[in-house]
């Protein structure tokens, strides 16, 4: 087994681990908080989250929140919810991921299962460091549609084209929202001095986005 020390960030990368040692990682971990797991066919990455990824990540999340509540639309917020695929030999946990269009397909959330049930229609990730581990084709091996991506020069929007991504200007899951629309939400909400107001504007605007 090696191990690869990120410096600049919480971060810790094993090469050559099985997927029964990731298991019992997360297993060992359970629901307490923790390292952010993800496995990619014997490369795990071990992530403790800055306040500013916590920050971003909350913002981002509370923007879906508030276009759904806008729009009235049926979806499930999983979070960091862990999304294995033991036949692919891949399984990572994201920042905060949806279901949107497939909110309904969901048979059981208390234990999802991949395999059989759809993956999440949009998964955000915060990279504001450089990113040991480029996620974006374990998201693509699992079929995730969209994905947001936001990394020190902003916001990235990518749509899953065949087996690969394609940057989009505008959300396909959420249309009428572009990613400068986003952006500017995320700016709004670092200049206010009241969250709850900033919330309501994002819906406000996200209602007259869906006319």
């Amino acid at each position: 087994m090696a191990l690869v020390l990120d410096p600049t960030h919480a971060r810790v990368i094993l090469h050559g681990i099985t997927w029964a040692t990731f298991e019992r990682l997360l297993a060992d971990r359970g629901d307490s908080a923790g390292p952010r797991l993800a496995y990619d066919q014997g490369t795990v990455e071990l992530t403790i989250p800055s306040p500013e990824h916590e920050w971003l990540k909350g913002t981002l999340t509370q923007i879906v929140d508030a276009i759904a509540f806008a729009r009235d639309l049926h979806y499930q917020n999983l979070a960091s919810t862990t999304l294995p695929r033991r036949d692919l030999d891949r399984g990572f946990e994201p920042d905060a991921c949806f279901y949107i269009q497939h909110a309904a397909a969901l048979q059981n959330i208390e234990h999802l299962d991949l395999e059989t049930e759809p993956p999440p229609d949009l998964v955000i990730e915060i990279d504001i460091v450089n990113p040991s581990l480029n996620k974006l084709p374990l998201y693509a091996a699992i079929g995730v549609p969209e994905v947001w991506r936001y990394t020190r020069n902003g916001l990235e929007l990518y749509q899953l084209q065949h087996d690969h991504y394609e940057p989009i200007a505008s959300s396909a899951v959420l249309p009428g929202i572009s990613r400068s629309d986003l952006e500017q939400f995320v700016d709004q909400c670092r200049e206010t001095t009241h969250r709850t107001a900033w919330f309501k504007e994002v819906v406000a605007q996200s209602q007259l986005s869906a006319e």
